[in-house]
């Protein structure tokens, strides 16, 4: 699903964000990424949906180098990946609505269409009664999942979360990682990115990543996990 074969990323002036990192993360599993501030976990993430590429080393993910898809494709790929991050990122003056059928929307479906969906999809994360509210009359909790079902709306087989609960507290922390659980529960491959050693432990899952200074340090697998594909 995701594989990672000696990717190196630098930037200009020879910083370096990721070091000769190897992994692969199978169909239907739920990983964590974990390490320091300024490890390379977020530079990871936007890698797999080409919002960067890599110095050196491949990217496969669906089978495809993401490294040499032409940039007219890239839309094609990130149609199968959502992506959750910390700060939210909802539109203040869009309504919650406007915000999840985004996706929906850039793809011509009718009106009519996108309010179905985005109903469907914001009646999984508990907040189908707000479609017409605007993102700061919501409490972080519930902005953050706005951002998860805009997410979720296309139905995308791998879902990526940067630190998706730095902002909230830890009872709020707590529901968005349940909500992550009943995600990967559905069948989709999940990619968490979080420092919050508690929320590791307390969630099942059957992969645990840990960089240090861009170089991958630890590489777990669950080898009782069920119904993950090889």
């Amino acid at each position: 699903m995701i594989s990672f074969y000696n990717v190196t990323k630098q930037y200009p002036g020879g910083q370096s964000a990721l070091h000769e990192v190897s992994f692969d993360i199978r169909r239907g599993e739920l990983a964590f990424l974990t390490g320091p501030s300024g490890a390379g976990k977020s530079t990871l993430l936007r890698l797999i949906f080409r919002e960067e590429v890599p110095t050196a080393g491949q990217i496969v993910v669906h089978g495809r180098n993401v490294g040499s898809i032409p940039r007219r494709k890239i839309p094609f790929l990130r149609r199968t990946i959502g992506v959750v991050f910390q700060d939210f990122r909802l539109i203040p003056r869009k309504t919650v609505f406007e915000n999840v059928s985004y996706l929906p929307r850039i793809l011509g479906l009718e009106r009519q269409r996108q309010r179905k969906l985005a109903y469907e999809t914001l009646r999984r994360v508990g907040l189908a009664h707000r479609m017409n509210s605007f993102p700061l009359e919501l409490s972080g909790g519930e902005q953050q999942r706005v951002a998860i079902a805009r997410a979720l709306i296309n139905e995308p087989e791998i879902l990526l979360a940067d630190e998706p609960t730095g902002n909230l507290d830890a009872g709020l922390a707590t529901d968005i990682f349940r909500l992550f659980r009943e995600i990967h529960l559905r069948g989709t491959t999940l990619l968490i990115a979080t420092h919050d050693a508690d929320r590791i432990r307390d969630t099942p899952h059957q992969r645990l990543l840990r960089l240090e200074g861009g170089r991958l340090v630890d590489d777990q697998r669950d080898a009782t996990s069920e119904g993950v594909a090889p």
